[in-house]
């Protein structure tokens, strides 16, 4: 009972469509017929709303926080599987017929529940790469690469020294699938991205 108690909360956490829910109610528009047509908030930042646009990813980075820390609390041997359905539940939205976002802010959010330090490197990789080359997807596609190849380098690192050395939560599968899933979800801005045709950041 718990596993599926865990499973809905999250993916229902996840699922909510802020962006669409936020540029509908405030500004009499469907963030899914402009620019890339995401629901996130780069698109919604399209949108012209600067703070519609940082509203949104507030909200869509806490709804992949709130569901892993009241899951660590309470069920923590679920902790790994309520922290991928609530980023299954933002790129496939039940409520969107499963056309949803991109899920990078709230993969941010997990970020921030399950290692404070890895969502600063996040952060940090996201704004500098975003300053050099202009493109949202590059930038998060990158970010998320750096958090799996420094979490995979810590990792043996420590063990360098201490081979019985074990880490309390290991994330390292976690991360690897978040990787798999942001790349996949950027499959588009890929193409985008060879054809010369990807959208640049416009702040």
């Amino acid at each position: 009972m718990e596993i599926v108690l865990v499973v809905f909360f999250s993916y229902l956490s996840g699922s909510i469509p802020f962006g669409l829910i936020l540029t509908k109610f405030f500004g009499g528009q469907d963030v899914r017929k402009i620019g890339s047509g995401n629901i996130g908030a780069t698109n919604v930042l399209r949108t012209g709303n600067k703070y519609l646009a940082a509203t949104t990813l507030i909200l869509d980075i806490l709804k992949g926080y709130v569901p892993v820390v009241i899951t660590q609390q309470f069920f923590s041997e679920y902790l790994h599987l309520s922290a991928l359905m609530a980023f299954l539940g933002h790129i496939f939205p039940i409520w969107l017929k499963f056309k949803g976002g991109k899920g990078v802010a709230t993969y941010l959010g997990i970020l921030f529940a399950l290692s404070y330090g890895l969502s600063v490197l996040f952060i940090f990789t996201w704004i500098v790469v975003s300053l050099i080359f202009k493109y949202s997807s590059v930038s998060s596609m990158f970010s998320s690469l750096t958090v799996l190849i420094v979490t995979l380098f810590r990792e043996n690192a420590v063990k360098a020294i201490d081979p019985n050395f074990v880490f309390a939560t290991d994330i390292k599968l976690i991360l690897f699938i978040f990787f798999i899933l942001i790349i996949f979800t950027h499959k588009k801005n890929i193409s985008n991205l060879k054809n010369g045709t990807e959208q640049k950041i416009k702040l």
